[in-house]
């Protein structure tokens, strides 16, 4: 058992709530002087940064959610010059804007840290071959993990999303040890071996999984179909990207916080208030190092639980759940954030387009795949066959460039969906766990 930081992921729980108060108080007095959305909040109530006294006086801060991070695209919630900033990194919004991190060199050195920790904590070390199978891009997924792998010592493949067969013919060419994806990609890996006929010639002993839940039934599945040892990790973009907190080996099942960078709440989502430890409520983090792109209070909308009780690992830091739900309509497909806002704001380019509509998130040999069923009128096509099947793949290029993900859409007849007399159910999942 390899514990990358020591100093801290084992120290006394004064020793750490030393350290976040002092981190809190740098973070409040940053934001207040160099965002002017939070002075403003700020202000409005009367609140200063000398206020923060105690951690439980973070309670007194306004919280933050996308709404505010949308509202000032893209750069209202820096905190730097814009020419200190290295890296922009961006998740998909509902509303066409996306939201828009930015990065100093010394935040992207405090993320290699904790990626370094739950790499360490879910087994991996220098001897290892870690493939990454996550999308290259905008979003934080593969970036975090590539170089918090490398600062332990990996040999990282940067395989990126793509080809599956390829995929497996380079895990084997390259002895490929750790897997770096989604669950669902796994397990769809794992059928393609299986297919091939070539599973005894690859050689994974660990996957690093993010992006969807790691279920405990589909753990098992993963590590039974693969023979490795399946870690959970969770991250965000809004507050780093992946990182936030990742398994053990010795537990298996919670995710040990990186609490020196992340001071965690949870409170109860309709009310607004703190919960007591170990009651179930949505998920709130405050950063405590971030230069470029610091949040207080933001709310996740993320259900789960924290637990703060001794891991057999030696580590002392405060545990959390697996994510079981979360209180917006976000959906995450193959680790990309998706909302059926989205949707409508493709459909409303469309005068054909129908405002009975659907998306079904099906389950296929270990993937997710997403549908669009639209009710649709054939007269809107004058009985043109033609026209309504390009009117079909235009529609799917559309939410192809729009979600980054590959939509397939179903033209359904009229009458055909169900009807709600309240709010339209909007999403329905063929898929189990």
């Amino acid at each position: 058992m390899t514990i990358w930081n020591p100093d801290i992921e084992c120290a006394s729980r004064d020793e750490i709530e030393a350290l976040q108060l002092k981190r809190v108080q740098e973070t409040v007095e940053r934001c207040y002087t160099k965002v002017s959305w939070y002075k403003d909040k700020f202000d409005a109530i009367g609140l200063k940064p000398s206020d923060i006294k105690s951690l439980k006086d973070i309670q007194k801060i306004p919280f933050t959610d996308k709404t505010a991070l949308r509202d000032t695209f893209p750069y209202g919630m820096f905190a730097v010059d814009i020419d200190e900033i290295v890296r922009l990194h961006a998740s998909s919004g509902t509303t066409g804007k996306p939201i828009v991190v930015g990065y100093t060199q010394h935040d992207l050195d405090n993320w290699t840290e904790c990626i370094s920790r739950i790499a360490s904590a879910a087994g991996v070390d220098k001897q290892d071959r870690a493939q990454m199978a996550f999308l290259y891009g905008m979003f934080t997924g593969g970036w975090g993990l590539h170089y918090g792998l490398e600062n332990i010592g990996a040999m990282v493949i940067p395989a990126g999303a793509g080809n599956t067969e390829q995929h497996i013919q380079m895990m084997i060419d390259y002895g490929t040890t750790v897997l770096i994806s989604t669950p669902s990609y796994a397990l769809y890996l794992a059928e393609k071996m299986d297919e091939l006929g070539v599973k005894d010639q690859v050689n994974l002993r660990v996957g690093l999984f993010g992006g969807e839940k790691l279920s405990e039934a589909l753990k098992r599945e993963v590590e039974d179909k693969l023979g490795i040892v399946a870690t959970s990790n969770y991250g965000l973009t809004e507050v780093m990207g992946p990182g936030v907190s990742g398994e053990c080996l010795e537990d298996g099942t919670l995710m040990h916080i990186n609490e020196d960078y992340f001071y965690v709440e949870i409170i109860d989502p309709e009310t607004e208030e703190v919960l007591e430890p170990g009651e179930e409520g949505e998920l709130v983090i405050t950063t405590l190092a971030k230069e470029a792109f610091p949040v207080l209070r933001f709310r996740t909308h993320d259900i789960t639980r924290l637990h703060y009780d001794a891991c057999a690992c030696g580590r002392t830091s405060i545990r959390m759940e697996q994510v079981q739900h979360r209180t917006d309509d976000m959906l995450v497909i193959r680790g990309v954030n998706i909302f059926p806002s989205q949707f409508e704001s493709v459909l409303a380019k469309y005068e054909a387009a129908s405002p009975q509509w659907k998306i079904v998130v099906r389950r296929e040999k270990g993937m997710d795949y997403t549908e669009l069923h639209l009710e649709i009128n054939p007269h809107n096509f004058e009985d043109s066959m033609a026209r309504m099947e390009q009117f079909r793949r235009d529609l799917e290029e559309d939410l192809h460039k729009t979600l980054h993900i590959r939509i397939k859409v179903l033209l359904v007849e009229p009458g055909s969906l169900k009807r709600t007399q309240g709010k339209s159910k909007r999403v329905e999942y063929l898929r189990s766990y």
